[in-house]
């Protein structure tokens, strides 16, 4: 079959979450044609899965102006802009509204299993940016389908795709054998299965990101009611003024609280730091539970369960045949990744950006949202929606709307790069760009304070 015209297809945009709908309502805005395709039966699949957690940004840092527009003239009113929604929240009270207000340009049950040039390979050059592209997917019955698009906009995100344990970015030996008592995902302990399964229990969290922090936190209230509830907290680093983020130098101020929820789980003796620790081995003992080893020989004490929230990874997989160009590191487009590169990266600081850093060398195919970022961490929802009212801007031939910047992003408080792996940290030895991190500050129980998390890679917050 001959390929249509470019001019007379529609963007293909692969997820319906925060950024894949904003992206589409921005297109309309744009006279554009948007067509998405999510993997799941409904909008935000993703978002859904950590229902139960409140991001750290309120409702008026969570909608999209172009979404806004669309779902006026059906009477959504926008939440109360200083309020902090869950993740539930998102999903149902603005979400769902604005992919139902997009009708028939979403497709559910649709998931992407490659991205081409029609009748070009990534080898061949000839003609090739005339060619429209072509995207593959299966569908909720197990059919094949092929879709031209005159450009494709990948908001899928990494949620599919966490970090192992392995301190090495594979998995450690053992891991995989042990996934009876391993999650990777922040546990919701309004579920009684879940929390039975933590209450009582020794418990290791492997991570320094807001995700972890919230696992401390959650388990540190869950001791209130539970005695024997005990968290082994897993670093790979030392412990270092950033180590609990920008705490009351946040300019996102339960992002900053997060931390020091973490901090309280600590200094109260919810939870024991061990620090330096890089799991090379997962181990059973006699009991059935697991003892993590390091790289350095270390044996932990044996542990009941174990959260790993190591981060996220995009799944560049369906992409094969697409010229990317990628960062060596990050896996996050080149002219980006040294404004996200947390080896460098100082005092949270991400300068926004748009088409002209997210631009590949394939013509007209744009990676947005938290899979922009690779697998660097502390990505906001704010930022993909300025990514992608740049991208349709370009799509519709406006270039100076595409390069103007419509957005200042909150800094995180937090000072030097998180490469510097075991040496002392700028802010250890003084020479920081940022105050010292704040004394804990009293931020409510701990049971209260776990509500301010976020998982780094929902693609929101």
């Amino acid at each position: 079959m001959t390929a249509p015209a470019a001019q007379d297809l529609p963007v293909v945009v692969i997820g319906a979450g925060p950024i894949g709908l904003a992206a589409a309502a921005h297109l309309l805005e744009r006279q554009l044609t948007p067509l998405v395709l999510e993997s799941g039966p409904a909008a935000a699949s993703a978002v859904r899965d950590w229902s139960h957690v409140r991001l750290f940004s309120t409702w008026g840092e969570l909608t999209d102006p172009a979404a806004e527009k669309l779902l006026a003239p059906t009477g959504w009113s926008r939440p109360d802009a200083a309020t902090y929604p869950t993740g539930g929240d998102w999903a149902e009270r603005y979400l769902q509204p604005l992919a139902d207000v997009l009708g028939d340009r979403v497709r559910y049950g649709a998931t992407v299993t490659g991205v081409s040039r029609a009748g070009r390979d990534r080898i061949v050059d000839a003609d090739r940016d005339s060619q429209p592209l072509v995207v593959h997917l299966t569908t909720a019955d197990g059919s094949e389908e092929r879709l031209f698009a005159r450009a494709v906009i990948d908001a899928s995100g990494t949620w599919t795709a966490p970090s192992p344990a392995g301190g090495s970015g594979l998995p450690a030996l053992g891991e995989k054998a042990a996934v009876d008592r391993i999650t990777y995902r922040v546990p919701d302990l309004n579920d009684p299965a879940v929390r039975a399964r933590y209450a009582g229990k020794r418990t290791a969290v492997i991570g320094s990101g807001a995700s972890a922090f919230t696992a401390l936190a959650t388990l540190a209230g869950l001791t209130q009611d539970e005695p024997g509830t005990h968290a082994v907290w897993i670093l790979r680093r030392g412990i270092s003024g950033s180590t609990f983020g920008g705490g009351e130098a946040d300019q996102l101020p339960a992002r900053g609280a997060l931390g020091l929820a973490a901090k309280a789980a600590v200094d109260n003796g919810h939870a024991d730091a061990v620090t330096g620790f890089r799991t090379e081995v997962v181990e059973r003992d006699d009991d059935g539970r697991l003892v993590l080893i390091g790289e350095d020989g270390r044996r932990l004490d044996a542990v009941d369960e174990v959260i790993v929230l190591t981060g996220f990874r995009p799944d560049l997989s369906f992409l094969s045949e697409i010229r990317l160009g990628l960062d060596e590191r990050l896996q996050a487009p080149t002219a980006l990744a040294p404004l996200i590169d947390p080896n460098v990266h100082s005092c949270g600081t991400v300068y926004p950006h748009g088409v002209n850093e997210l631009s590949h060398p394939e013509k007209d195919v744009y990676l947005v949202g938290m899979k922009s970022y690779g697998r660097a961490p502390t990505f906001l929802a704010m930022t993909g929606y300025e990514q992608v009212r740049s991208i349709t801007a370009a799509l519709a031939g406006d270039q100076e709307a595409a390069e103007r910047v419509e957005l200042t992003l909150p800094e995180t408080g937090v000072c030097g790069g998180a490469g510097l792996f075991d040496q002392a940290t700028a802010e250890e030895s003084g020479g920081g760009c940022c105050a010292p991190a704040p004394a804990l500050v009293q931020i409510g129980s701990a049971g209260a304070a776990l509500q301010i998390g976020k998982p780094e890679a929902s693609g929101g917050c």
